[in-house]
């Protein structure tokens, strides 16, 4: 009982509680309205090809901008001890740009583009500082399980407005909106407003971390960022499973990312694809906090080998797809998976690193992630544009899980 009540004490909680507060702008923004109304309502000018071409291109820059910052940002939180004021800096950058999407006007795809850049950008950045934290508020033993759980609130929370939101879509008349697309809009506004609110046990509640380092100055931010990178790779272990996340990551990105589009190219409605996405958030939820409880008893190296596998059979089974009944499906594989294989990812490597120097390490983590995750959507993109046959974009993306798999069984179990 004493170990229960120290595993849930407010700090932890807290933190969790941003997986919930955030993970609404991964579900409803990233996976399920700004694909729909992009193209339906932003881009309607554009051709099919187009559209997927651009929303790969705004998913693969702002990837491509933590790459080139999520180091340097994190050496710069762990010597100033800034790991919880930057991460709710850039909370409210993508809080402030969700918010904007409300009033952009139809066929202004342009401003739409650049107003998701900016959010998504503040979005994955936030996470740098979000993932560090983890080692602040966690006992070592039980990194796995606070892992899954924080995975597991954001399913659930992502699930649960994404239900509302498809509510107010479906029955527009019932909350005083003259049109579907004007509650689809409105949307955008409750994502904004639920991620701001919900980060709040965060700011008053997990403490911030002391600093490394004190009266450093910006050269020394750049040693340090230059430091850490070298001792990472020069570590057997943390070196091959950066690359093999690197690489299967890319997949997992990518299908969050790309999904929806890729059903609405294949002829799906709408309403079918979010319906879908829904299934993935409720059976994500219990499977989350299920495969990280399995990986503490079997292995974690099993239990993320067998998710990734899982991947590779999900996207063979989208390119052969025909019908909205196995996007259901298929919607119910990815939630049991998906959430297993993103939180013993990060806890796996939580446990390989100092926890004084976390928001460093997760500051590569998120930038080896964040490079997968330019290459896959932007590589969706190129094959559609080149062979004009969505499904081959589909399939594209299984050489991310075969490799992946096979980097992964190179890297040693972890010692605890």
């Amino acid at each position: 009982m004493k170990s229960a009540a120290r595993f849930y004490s407010r700090p932890v909680l807290s933190w969790a509680l941003y997986d919930w507060a955030n993970s609404v702008f991964a579900t409803v923004v990233i996976a399920g309205f700004f694909p729909v109304v992009f193209r339906q309502y932003w881009s309607a000018g554009l051709t099919s090809g187009q559209g997927t071409f651009w929303l790969g291109s705004a998913n693969s820059a702002a990837s491509l901008l933590i790459v080139l910052v999520a180091p340097l940002l994190g050496s710069l939180a762990d010597c100033k001890g800034w790991r919880k004021h930057l991460l709710l800096l850039f909370m409210l950058l993508g809080v402030v740009a969700t918010a904007s999407l409300y009033g952009v006007e139809a066929g202004a795809w342009q401003t739409a583009l650049w107003l998701y850049f900016i959010a998504l950008a503040g979005f994955m950045s936030a996470n740098i500082f979000y993932d560090s934290l983890l080692v602040n508020v966690s006992a070592a033993q039980n990194l796995h399980r606070l892992s899954g759980l924080g995975y597991a609130l954001g399913y659930f929370g992502g699930g649960l407005l994404l239900a509302v939101c498809v509510l107010l879509s479906r029955q527009p008349e019932w909350f005083g909106f003259a049109s579907a697309m004007d509650a689809v809009l409105f949307a955008f506004l409750l994502v904004a407003a639920w991620w701001l609110i919900f980060s709040l046990p965060l700011a008053l509640w997990v403490k911030e971390s002391p600093a490394l380092r004190t009266g450093q100055n910006q050269p020394g931010i750049w040693r340090e960022t230059r430091n850490t990178l070298t001792n990472i790779f020069a570590q057997r272990d943390i070196r091959l499973f950066l690359l093999a996340y690197w690489i299967y990551i890319d997949g997992v990105d990518t299908i969050i990312f790309m999904a929806v589009d890729y059903g609405m190219s294949l002829g799906f409605s709408a309403s079918d694809l979010i319906m879908a996405l829904l299934i993935t958030q409720f059976v994500g939820f219990p499977a989350a906090i299920i495969f990280s409880r399995i990986g503490e008893r079997v292995g974690v190296k099993t239990i993320l080998l067998a998710g990734i596998a899982v991947y590779a059979l999900i996207t063979l089974w989208g390119y052969h797809m025909t019908t909205p009944q196995e996007f259901y499906y298929l919607a119910v594989a990815i939630g049991l998976v998906q959430g297993g294989v993103q939180a013993l990812s990060r806890s796996w490597y939580a446990r390989m690193i100092p926890a004084e120097r976390a928001a460093e390490y997760f500051g590569v983590y998120n930038m080896v992630g964040k490079t997968a995750a330019v290459l896959g959507p932007l590589l969706m993109g190129l094959v559609v544009v080149l062979t004009n046959n969505h499904r081959y974009s589909i399939l594209s993306v299984l050489i991310f899980f075969v490799a992946g798999f096979a980097l992964l069984l190179g890297v040693k179990k972890p010692s605890t």
